[in-house]
């Protein structure tokens, strides 16, 4: 159905009374003091200094409107389903969706009822922060922010809702967010001959791609192996440089109540991964399961009905409706069904989780009751030790689908995996989990029967969750890391074991970043983890996988004439220094492809996977096996024919290859894919001329340690401050992240003053 509802002038009259009385609206603030004073140190780093919740809000609002006006305006365009209204059905969300979906998913998940109770739920502070937030974007935008993304009818004030969607979007990624495809696909057996084809896809990809894009390595390291016996942390996540998972450095102070830097995400107004006085701490995507599918046994006949412990039950049906601009400039409107459960949206993925005249699949996410993630960072920020800091994630269960790493200016180091993680004991699973979901790594149950229910348990902060206090931690005087492997080995000397699979899964084969980390920290076993020693984890590079395989594939080139395509490959890695340093040679290129082509890796290894001996099992490539020998020569050869595609010289370095596009600079990146053991991990994609762009990985990077004076912290943040071009933190940091040179980062009063670039700005709150 087409409309003239969305002429030009009627938008634009519309939005302009948006805009002023967002402008207009008085703030609630909680005291009469509402200065703000936002200072920038070098690379743009804002330290901003208020009196109270609000104020802290709105100065944290004009900063980032400062340096990503328009990112943050297209990621409220996403959340709030307006993207197909505005730009038309082309293009993609950073969600990956396209923009019809993609509204149509948001519209679903941050629908009015949802948002009004996530508001409700709210500490004061939290609200505080919000209210402020919003206004202080909306006071650089009114003052200076028409200027930028200039014609875009998208572009209005921003609201406190808009920073609950936000929020409310980070939150359900390993969750229905990975699975917005399969719920818009779900239409019931009658329907689907109708429907079209490309309507019921599913895009399995955006599995691969939240476990790979959203990984992360951190080390905290205890008293018993600094030279001072305070804690040092290494933080080193890895997020998207492009979109609401692109990080942000920021200073917030409180006077007497809040003194915290580091980094957060588009629209929070807490610091996610930062360091106080007294405690620095880190995340890492954990490998929990924070949803679960479920089987439902459709009445017979009736596809809309299903079975529940005896009961007939009906499947609710909720339309959705969007606006779309059409090629002729006009809206039509679009309309788009979601069928519920009781635990959740029907999905489908055909071929696996399919609706027939049989069963259809819901998905429960935990995470869509979650309304707890401001204040639980807000808490973990103001925490003044370790002890605190614990019982704050335990308590508050509001982390969404991270691991926890802190240490402590007393020396003591801590891991935690107190996400959010629905209560299924393993007794439970014997009985009632669907194997061929297991096999294929989804947490998949018998949606029938109330014994396969999330169990409720008093001590939760939330019906059917495990309790924080149930959940996987260790706290030691050495070290504990992770590299987004589950709790098992984050400490090779005291396991983390016992627990429902759906929380961690001890015995299965560590990633190659983790084997990495802990095969050098037991190389130092008797000696200090310096600074220079965590540095270098990073800086240097090296491709662990290459230390695990590239001896055997030699020797496989050395032990017969070779056919030349191959031999191109055997030169190539023969010469290759294992590394994916700007200087290394293009054997980084054939060995990436190579590892890709191995499909069956699993099944080749020399030394099978040893659950006794996981840091240094499996390893080596069974060539001699002729099953073996004919894959690594088939994907040798699909190697060299796949650098020969780019038109690449033989002589190309890695740093040729691989950079970042800013503007009309290309920045050369050190680094590679992390699933091949680099811990340096970057995503990069395929460009012109052979080229490889940056688009995240490495992201925040953060070493702070403890001395009798408080912490001393250096890092950067590698894709740099703004996204905006004309500001010159566009690209400063990502020259610093190429040369892998890590700048102190400022964090007392006398550094700030002390820094020769400080900038400062004094706004009243009121105004």
């Amino acid at each position: 159905m087409t409309s003239n509802r969305g002429a030009p002038r009627a938008r634009r009259a519309a939005f302009a009374a948006l805009w002023m009385a967002a402008l207009l609206a008085p703030p609630v603030i909680a005291t009469e003091d509402a200065g703000v004073e936002i200072r920038w140190t070098a690379f743009g780093v804002p330290h901003i200094r208020a009196s109270d919740e609000y104020g802290l809000g709105y100065g944290v609002g004009y900063a980032y409107a400062r340096d990503n006006l328009c990112l943050l305006a297209d990621e409220v365009l996403t959340v709030r389903g307006e993207r197909a209204r505005f730009l038309g059905r082309d293009g993609k969300s950073s969600s990956g969706l396209d923009n019809v979906r993609s509204d149509f998913f948001f519209r679903w998940l941050n629908d009015d009822a949802r948002i009004a109770r996530y508001l409700d739920r709210q500490p004061p502070e939290a609200r505080q922060l919000l209210a402020g937030y919003a206004a202080g974007f909306n006071r650089y935008l009114a003052s200076d922010g028409a200027e930028r993304c200039r014609g875009s009818a998208w572009l209005h004030p921003l609201q406190e809702n808009d920073m609950v969607r936000l929020v409310q979007r980070l939150q359900v990624g390993a969750g229905i967010g990975r699975f917005a495809d399969a719920m818009l696909a779900a239409v019931p057996p009658s329907d689907q001959a109708a429907k079209p084809a490309a309507d019921q896809a599913f895009d399995s990809t955006r599995d691969k791609d939240f476990a790979q894009e959203q990984g992360s390595n951190a080390i905290a390291v205890g008293g018993q192996r600094t030279e001072n016996g305070k804690g040092r942390l290494l933080a080193n996540p890895h997020f998207p440089w492009v979109g609401a998972l692109r990080f942000y450095q920021m200073h917030l102070t409180i006077p007497g109540k809040l003194d915290v830097m580091g980094a957060s995400l588009a629209g929070m107004p807490v610091v996610n991964i930062g360091f106080n006085q007294h405690l620095a701490w880190t995340h890492t995507v954990d490998s929990s399961s924070h949803f679960t599918l479920h089987r439902l046994t459709l009445t017979p006949d009736d596809p809309l009905h299903y079975q529940f412990d005896g009961q007939r039950q009906a499947l609710s049906r909720t339309t959705l409706s969007i606006e779309v601009l059409e090629a002729d400039g006009q809206l039509s409107t679009q309309r788009q069904d979601v069928y519920l459960s009781r635990f959740g949206p029907v999905v489908v993925r055909p071929g696996l989780l399919d609706w027939n005249e049989r069963h259809a699949y819901a998905l429960q996410d935990a995470n869509l009751d979650n309304t707890r993630a401001l204040q639980q960072w807000l808490s973990m920020n103001q925490a003044h030790d370790l002890g605190s800091f614990k019982a704050s994630i335990q308590d508050i269960q509001g982390i969404p689908w991270v691991n926890t790493l802190a240490v402590d200016d007393q020396g003591d180091a801590l891991y935690l995996n107190a996400s959010v993680i629905p209560n299924v004991s393993a007794r439970q699973l014997q009985t009632c989990a669907l194997p061929e979901l297991i096999a294929k790594g989804l947490p998949g149950l018998d949606g029938s029967r109330s014994a396969c229910d999330w169990q409720q348990d008093a001590a939760a902060a939330q019906p059917g969750l495990v309790p924080g206090r149930h959940l996987p931690q260790l706290q030691r005087r050495d070290f504990v890391q992770n590299a987004n492997d589950s709790a098992w080995m984050s400490q090779p000397d005291a396991p983390l074991t016992g627990f429902s699979p759906l929380i961690s899964r001890e015995g299965r084969a560590l990633s190659p970043r983790t084997r990495y980390a802990l095969d050098l920290l037991h190389q130092r076993a008797e000696q200090p983890l310096s600074e220079a020693f965590l540095q270098r984890l990073v800086t240097d590079n090296r491709v662990y996988l290459a230390d695990l395989l590239l001896e055997d594939v030699l020797a496989f080139c050395a032990s017969r004439p070779q056919p030349d395509d191959v031999e191109r490959s055997c030169a190539a890695l023969a010469g290759w220094d294992r590394h994916a340093s700007l200087e290394s040679g293009i054997g980084m290129l054939y060995f990436q492809h190579l590892v890709a082509a191995l499909t069956q890796l699993d099944k080749s290894w020399r030394v099978p996977f040893d659950a006794t001996d996981p840091v240094n099992t499996p390893r080596g490539l069974a060539w001699q096996r002729s099953e073996v020998g004919t894959q690594l020569e088939q994907a040798l050869a699909k190697a060299a024919g796949a650098v020969k595609a780019t038109g690449l010289a033989q002589g190309t370095r890695w740093g040729q290859v691989q950079g970042a596009r800013q503007g009309d600079t290309w920045i050369p990146v050190p680094g590679g894919d992390g699933q091949l053991g680099v811990y340096n991990a970057i995503q990069s994609q395929p460009r012109d001329a052979g080229r490889r762009e940056v688009v995240g990985g490495t992201s925040y990077i953060q070493l702070v340690s403890f001395t009798d004076k408080g912490p001393v912290a250096r890092g950067l943040l590698a894709h740099s401050q703004s996204s905006d071009p004309a500001s010159p933190h566009y690209r400063d940091q990502t020259v610093l992240f190429s040369r892998q040179e890590w700048p102190v980062l400022p964090f007392t009063q006398q550094q700030i003053e002390a820094d020769p670039s400080l900038q400062t700005l004094r706004l009243w709150a009121r105004e």
